[in-house]
């Protein structure tokens, strides 16, 4: 048995990453088409609970929805932050070719710092962090770091918000508007723009699900 441990290839390091990174993203993606699935039945039981006349339910579940949509955006920043540590890890792999060890990079640090923070990637991201620091790509992350966890209080969600959600799944039927929520239905100059934004938001997210299903 040797007495000292082969020291890692850092081309072979790289890609690793690389490939543990692009696995990550692919789970991530799965994860937004599960979502939005779920959006699906939860937008469909909201249009059934406001056609029997259980505000109070629509009103449960639009914040459930709120939180799905929430949570997607998340997962697409997350991507996106993937994304950068991807390119800087080809980068990475033209530097070796020349100096033959990895380069710090304060662009990585941030982005691993930000990526730590998605429970559904926690443990990979803490694991590769480390092994990162080890190589010498960025400096190593305290440990109360690692802990300090984004908690969103999706709890209580502004009325507001709530009944945007409703407007716009029931095509009116509960719910209202920003500015018209304190005025009589008959004045369309404060509906347009937001409407156009929901009804917008909402042919997209169909259009998401139905590529799905296909």
């Amino acid at each position: 048995m040797p007495l000292f441990a082969k020291k890692p290839d850092p081309k072979e390091q790289v890609r690793e990453w690389r490939s543990k990174l692009r696995k990550e993203q692919r789970g991530l993606d799965r994860q937004i088409r599960s979502i939005q699935t779920e959006e699906g039945k939860v937008k469909k039981s909201i249009k059934d609970a406001a056609k029997k006349g259980h505000t109070d339910v629509a009103k449960i579940l639009a914040k459930e929805l709120i939180q799905s949509r929430k949570a997607v955006s998340k997962i697409y920043a997350s991507k996106a932050q993937m994304n950068s540590v991807v390119m800087s890890m080809q980068q990475q792999l033209s530097m070796l070719r020349m100096s033959g060890s990895i380069q710090k990079s304060t662009e990585v640090m941030a982005a691993m710092r930000n990526l730590i923070k998605l429970p559904e990637i926690q443990a990979t991201m803490m694991e590769l962090s480390r092994e990162m620091s080890k190589a010498g790509l960025m400096e190593e992350m305290m440990e109360d770091t690692f802990e300090g966890l984004e908690d969103d209080d999706l709890e209580e969600e502004a009325d507001k918000e709530v009944d945007k959600i409703l407007w716009e799944v029931t095509n009116g039927q509960l719910g209202v508007l920003g500015p018209v929520s304190s005025k009589a239905p008959d004045q369309p100059e404060a509906v347009p723009e937001a409407a156009m934004d929901s009804d917008e938001e909402g042919e997209d997210l169909q259009e998401r699900l139905s590529a799905l299903r296909s």
